[in-house]
């Protein structure tokens, strides 16, 4: 489960006391919780965040950057954050074929992650040709309209025991009768390579 955070709550003395308590009341495996936190709510202070961040990772949850890339400092700490995932603030992805500029942005990004053993999400896909051009980027994860407005958890059910339109927009040749609904990830995450699989 996702949960982002704003900055209001990462400012909070006592956050990781009440995360813990929260997981404790709920009996809720650490590793299931994924927190989200904005790149800007992170550079705000970058060695208060990256303490929090390592206290937080002590745990056992996930940790997110969201809206990555629209802050100006952050690639200097990114190395001391112990996150799991970037996920690409969708002005980036939006604007992915309208010039050579923005899509090295995000190749840039995906490469980064990788090279330091971090998740991608692409944010904000909206269109099969920004899906394309994020798949010839080894992105693997993306979210947005795309695949799903937002929907309550008995249609996300719904969701994932059907074809999903965009893959088979995407790949007609290899979506035929015998198709196998897809594991869900991380929602509203969905995974971008699964149907070349």
């Amino acid at each position: 489960m996702s949960v982002n955070l704003s900055s209001k709550q990462v400012a909070q003395p006592d956050l990781v006391n009440q995360i813990r308590d929260i997981l404790e009341e709920t009996h809720v495996e650490a590793k299931y919780l994924k927190l989200e936190i904005t790149e800007s709510a992170v550079m705000d202070n970058a060695d208060l965040a990256a303490r929090l961040l390592k206290r937080l990772k002590a745990l056992g949850v996930q940790l997110s950057i969201d809206d990555f890339g629209t802050g100006y400092s952050s690639l200097g700490y990114l190395h001391r954050f112990p996150v799991n995932t970037l996920k690409i603030d969708r002005s980036f992805v939006g604007r992915i074929g309208e010039a050579a500029e923005n899509i090295e942005i995000v190749r840039t990004i995906v490469s980064l992650a990788d090279n330091m053993g971090m998740d991608v999400v692409a944010e904000g896909v909206e269109t099969l040709s920004q899906l394309s051009q994020l798949r010839k980027l080894n992105c693997l994860y993306g979210q947005g309209y795309l695949f799903s407005r937002p929907i309550d958890a008995e249609a996300v059910t719904n969701l994932l025991s059907k074809k999903p339109h965009w893959q088979t927009d995407l790949f007609p040749t290899l979506m035929n009768e015998h198709y196998v609904p897809a594991k869900p990830v991380a929602a509203p995450v969905m995974q971008l390579l699964e149907a070349s699989a």
